[in-house]
């Protein structure tokens, strides 16, 4: 199950942005919902690991199932599996499709994607969680490019920057997956080592 609910009292539960317009909700509201949100109590180990686990899952959007199998597959590599953790949630296709600009959140690139508006490599793919390998192209399918979104989409493309393990081509409204994401190269602040001592208790 999905978890839903407002996005911004995610955030302020967990003390970090959950999207990028979350900041300016922190800087006015930097402490957790409801009457005793003011008074943090000091957590435990098991609270600071969890917490790292729901700040994961809800800035990618994913079910606790979908996350605990992403877990699994990860231990099962050689790989650090911390790295591994969040190559596999950076190559969800509604991911990509959101760090491309073709979508202004992960929610709305899973949307898109189920729309059947994205080809990988030339084949309609509907499936957010598809797995995108390196050197795959990411593109709007031409069947929908006359749709009031892509029209609207057109214009947004040529401000937007994305990042260094993806290429994009904003004019043809296509991308590419250059290299494997990278903690480094995402700038991501989840501490995934401590969701890998989570799981492994």
């Amino acid at each position: 199950m999905r978890t839903t609910g407002p996005k911004t009292r995610k955030a302020r539960r967990i003390g970090e942005p959950l999207r990028d317009k979350d900041a300016k909700y922190l800087v006015k509201r930097n402490y957790a919902p409801g009457m005793h949100g003011q008074n943090r109590a000091r957590l435990s180990e098991f609270a600071i690991h969890h917490k790292e686990k729901q700040k994961a899952k809800w800035i990618y959007d994913v079910t606790e199932r979908q996350f605990s199998n992403y877990v699994k597959a990860a231990m099962r590599k050689k790989a650090m599996t911390g790295d591994m953790l969040l190559q596999f949630l950076e190559s969800r296709l509604d991911n990509i499709v959101y760090r491309l600009g073709f979508a202004a959140s992960r929610a709305q690139g899973r949307q898109i994607v189920g729309h059947g508006f994205i080809t990988v490599d030339g084949k309609k793919v509907n499936i957010p969680s598809f797995q995108v390998s390196t050197g795959a192209v990411i593109e709007i399918n031409p069947n929908k490019r006359t749709s009031k979104y892509v029209e609207k989409l057109q214009s947004l493309l040529k401000e937007h920057k994305t990042q260094e393990w993806l290429e994009l081509d904003a004019k043809n409204l296509k991308g590419r997956v250059l290299s494997k994401p990278t903690p480094t190269l995402i700038g991501s602040t989840i501490q995934m080592d401590l969701i890998v001592e989570h799981y492994n208790r």
